[in-house]
């Protein structure tokens, strides 16, 4: 007979599944949204506002939700993340089906499709705090640290498999209307639906915490799905570490580092966020066959960085300095040649160097961060770390599109000439922060 499936690993599962889903879907929106803002007649700047108005509301609707996972329980506020993801990703393939069959403009059709990402980015947001709160608080402390970072490892698969999947996702007429590019929304909506009556049905119903007394593992902010890279492990540090201290972001200890985080993040979300328009641009396809090019392209980004944190920073073993120096280095150059690159293979190769670098620099800044103040303050630094690299999404994708709007290598070129001005900045200034961890009372 086979080993029989606890109740802990059955639940673990659940949250696994909730946690790939929310990423797939997202990332594979987000691979097509060029493709179909071109088909739409729809401004690129249009698309980065999409980008944009969702990683703003996740932002600022994660610590919400977070606290109310508290209050409210972990099973309730998982069904409505994946709920408002569902709903959303229904809403947004009715509304570009609409402009793709003529039924409203194109314009218009974007601008509803804005407002069903900002239910998607309002109410989404509120499983994955409750998730992590949940696989947090039925594990020991022992066992916690290695289920958050597994569990975090289900974002990182999900900007693979979402890019992966969406070309194969196109639908062709349903009941007389085209789907055509809205067809990933439709079916990951369904597969959003099929997980939330999975997590109704098997995940049993909690109570909400004593208030007088036990501990309890909270919920915490966490970062925002997307295509930019894979998770940086802020939120599996603040839910193992006590919250007492709070740190401003002007903290001595970690200014440092926020500043070389946040100009990475930047960098990072810029480049990701132009490469669909890239593809399209320089192999001069038309948006349906763009799809699967750039499928490919985010793929090996993925892939490069998801390499680097799970084989090659384990068995380097670098400081986080070293990692941030190291990571800059590769960046840099993948960067600035992915903004040159013409072919296919060329624009593959050189976004996958960028990646592998940002591999490096996500994990270098968020463990220079935590190590350079006490156990006291874990909590507070990894809210800071979650929230520079939020930020990074709601500006870059719009800065990205304005310079790629003037020069279609600009974004990069800018993107790696902050980049090499960080590596110069890091080179004194995370130095001296790394120096300041070593002596917590300084």
């Amino acid at each position: 007979m086979g080993a029989r499936v606890t109740a802990p690993d059955r639940n673990f599962a659940l949250m696994f599944l909730v946690m790939l889903t929310i990423a797939a879907g997202n990332t594979a929106l987000q691979s097509v949204l060029p493709a179909l803002g071109r088909s739409l007649g729809v401004a690129d700047a249009m698309v980065a506002a999409a980008f944009s108005i969702s990683a703003l509301l996740w932002v600022v609707a994660a610590p919400f939700w977070a606290k109310r996972s508290d209050t409210y329980g972990r099973k309730a506020m998982i069904l409505l993340g994946m709920g408002g993801y569902t709903v959303s990703l229904l809403l947004c393939g009715l509304f570009l089906a609409a402009g793709i069959n003529g039924v409203v403009g194109g314009t218009t059709a974007f601008m509803l499709f804005v407002l069903g990402r900002v239910l998607y980015g309002s109410l989404g947001v509120a499983a994955p705090p409750a998730v992590q709160a949940e696989v947090a608080g039925s594990t020991t402390p022992a066992e916690r640290t290695r289920a958050l970072t597994l569990l975090a490892s289900a974002f990182g698969l999900g900007t693979i498999l979402g890019p992966a999947i969406a070309p194969y996702l196109l639908l062709g007429h349903v009941g007389g209307f085209e789907i055509g590019l809205a067809g990933p929304a439709f079916l990951f909506a369904l597969f959003g639906a099929g997980v939330w009556v999975t997590v109704w049905r098997l995940l049993p119903d909690d109570r909400p915490p004593d208030q007088g007394g036990g501990a309890h593992a909270g919920g915490t902010s966490s970062a925002y799905p997307s295509i930019g890279g894979a998770p940086t492990g802020a939120t599996v540090a603040a839910a193992t570490q006590p919250h007492a201290e709070q740190v401003g972001y002007r903290d001595p200890r970690i200014r440092a580092w926020m500043i070389a985080g946040l100009v990475m993040g930047h960098a990072q979300a810029m480049a990701s966020q132009v490469i669909g328009f890239v593809v399209i641009d320089r192999l001069h396809v038309a948006p349906s066959a763009a799809l699967e090019p750039t499928g490919i392209v985010l793929m090996m980004g993925a892939g490069a960085a998801l390499l680097v944190q799970w084989g090659l920073i384990p068995l380097l073993n670098l400081t986080p300095r070293r990692l941030v120096l190291v990571g800059l280095t590769l960046s840099i150059a993948g960067t600035a040649l992915t903004g040159v690159a013409t072919s296919l293979y060329g624009i593959a190769l050189a976004y996958a160097l960028a990646s592998l670098g940002f591999g490096f620099t996500r994990p270098g800044f968020t463990a220079g961060a935590s190590l350079a103040v006490g156990p006291a303050a874990q909590g507070s630094v990894a809210g800071k770390v979650t929230s520079v690299n939020g930020a990074s999404f709601v500006l870059a994708p719009s800065i990205g599109i304005g310079l790629y709007g003037l020069w279609q290598p600009l974004p990069y070129l800018v993107g790696a000439a902050a980049l090499v001005l960080v590596f110069g900045y890091a080179w004194g200034g995370l130095r001296v922060a790394r120096d300041r961890s070593a002596a917590p009372n300084a």
